[in-house]
């Protein structure tokens, strides 16, 4: 079964008046719809798009696995287990929330900076937080904790690239378009598949992708 969520389909979210502007896949906050609450171990997929000087002031998180994939921009992070570290494009940043942590997330830079941030249940709760930034991740990021892997697609207009076999799969398009299911997919658009099985897609432009393998929870 093949779901696509368009980026017009999204709820709003953020304070554009501080500049900051939110776009979620999944229930979240005060948009909640007990039909999309999660896809697989996702719990949230949120678009950020944060105006120099914009961020998230220091705010908690527990028993969630935190994704982030900068897509223009940089990133400052700061949260209360000591980690500092300025997140840029081609750098993928993982929050272990475990037990609980506080964290900051700011737009110190000059330009606008975009990113998307995934939330992800763990397999087992509690434990000790954690972070790291990959400097130039490769093709894929293993999850264990969560029972996932995420699969970066840089693919050349026209290429094309197998789905994983998987009990759920999430495509999210960062930039360019694909062809899925006979859908086309821009920007900001996403498909969710359940019981994917050899299914492929094609780009149609120059394009990236976040891919995430999931198992059954």
């Amino acid at each position: 079964m093949i779901r696509i969520q368009r980026a017009a389909e999204r709820y709003p979210g953020g304070d554009p008046a501080a500049g900051i502007e939110t776009r979620h896949a999944l229930s979240f906050g005060p948009h909640y719809d007990p039909d999309n609450l999660r896809f697989g171990a996702l719990l949230a997929v949120n678009e950020e798009r944060l105006a120099p000087g914009a961020g998230f002031d220091e705010h908690p998180h527990s028993h969630t696995e935190i994704v982030t994939w900068v897509v223009e921009g940089e990133l400052t992070h700061a949260d209360s287990t000591g980690h500092t570290s300025v997140v840029r494009p081609g750098d993928l940043q993982h929050l272990a929330a475990a037990a609980g942590v506080r964290h900051v997330e700011r737009n110190d830079g000059e330009v606008p900076l975009v990113f998307v941030q995934m939330w992800l249940a763990p397999l087992e709760p509690g434990g000790t937080p954690s972070y790291e930034v990959v400097r130039g991740v490769g093709d894929t990021y293993d999850l264990p904790a969560a029972g996932a892997t995420l699969r970066v697609e840089r693919l050349k207009a026209g290429e094309t690239a197998e789905l994983p076999s998987a009990a759920f799969t999430y495509v999210h398009v960062v930039r360019g378009g694909v062809s899925l299911g006979g859908e086309s997919l821009g920007p900001g658009d996403a498909a969710r598949l359940t019981g994917a099985e050899g299914l492929e897609l094609q780009a149609t432009a120059d394009t990236e992708l976040l891919t995430w393998k999931m198992r059954a929870p």
